[in-house]
């Protein structure tokens, strides 16, 4: 069967990740013990900051790409 890390989370609120067969919906609390289910979690990317969607990322890169030719040039 096929493993996945999953994110469970019980009644109390306590969230645990797992790395399961994907067939599991639920498991035992790590911390109180009580049945925690597998949950949707957050997923973490960054977005391209030079795409435009962040122009204030695009022109800290800029400044700080500025900054360190400077430094690299002036002898």
């Amino acid at each position: 069967m096929p493993r996945r890390m999953f994110d469970f989370r019980c009644e109390d609120f306590h969230t645990t990740e797992r790395f399961i067969d994907t067939t599991i919906k639920s498991v035992e609390c790590e911390v109180c013990g009580e049945k925690a289910v597998r949950i949707i979690s957050p997923v973490a990317c960054k977005l391209d900051a030079i795409s435009g969607d962040f122009p204030g990322e695009s022109i800290k890169w800029a400044r700080n790409h500025e900054s360190a030719s400077r430094i690299h040039n002036n002898p």
